[in-house]
């Protein structure tokens, strides 16, 4: 889905001194899309670099990820992608990594007109409470490492799942106003 890799955003964004991690950068971008109409890389930008300030190259590199992201949701085939570490990186990483991608997630929706995301009716509603719910996500001690690979395995596959679903039944939120005219009398 997306043409880079979540190490390449997390060079991309420590090279031009980002204010988040790669995980969460790309939970605010995919948050924005499904909730905001009007949502621009320069909004991306502005939300994930100092100042919003690009040089050319990483914003055309941003630019990739932006438009990847956009045309998975909004396309049929459900190619949409949680961007996260991979699994050459620890559990506990790439656990940490889930719940950074669902903070930014809550904060991407948060930057539509929806003024309480948390009370969004039935299972949409309830889809935003779980992702919630796994900011705080944690690797447990007392599992082994196969049975927490698998409880990551299946959140991940719920949360890619869930903004798909987010992204379809959100799609009113993003709908644009038409601009009003007034004429003179």
């Amino acid at each position: 889905m997306i043409a880079a890799s979540y190490a390449e955003l997390q060079r991309i964004l420590g090279d031009a001194q980002g204010l988040t991690d790669a995980a969460e950068a790309h939970g605010t971008l995919a948050g924005a899309l499904c909730a905001a109409g009007s949502y621009r890389l320069d909004d991306w930008l502005g939300e994930i670099l100092p100042d919003g300030r690009a040089d050319p190259l990483t914003r055309e590199s941003c630019r990739s990820y932006f438009d990847a992201t956009a045309q998975a949701l909004g396309g049929v085939d459900m190619s949409f992608e949680v961007l996260l570490p991979g699994d050459e990186q620890s559990i506990a990483a790439r656990a940490t990594a889930l719940g950074q991608w669902c903070q930014g997630f809550l904060y991407g929706l948060g930057t539509s007109s929806i003024e309480d995301v948390t009370r969004l009716p039935g299972e949409v509603g309830e889809i935003v409470r779980d992702l919630s719910e796994i900011t705080r996500i944690g690797v447990d001690g007392d599992e082994s490492l196969e049975s927490n690979e698998s409880a990551y395995a299946e959140l991940v596959e719920f949360v890619r799942v869930g903004v798909q679903l987010l992204f379809e039944e959100l799609a009113p939120y993003r709908m644009v106003p038409p601009a009003t005219t007034e004429s003179l009398h």
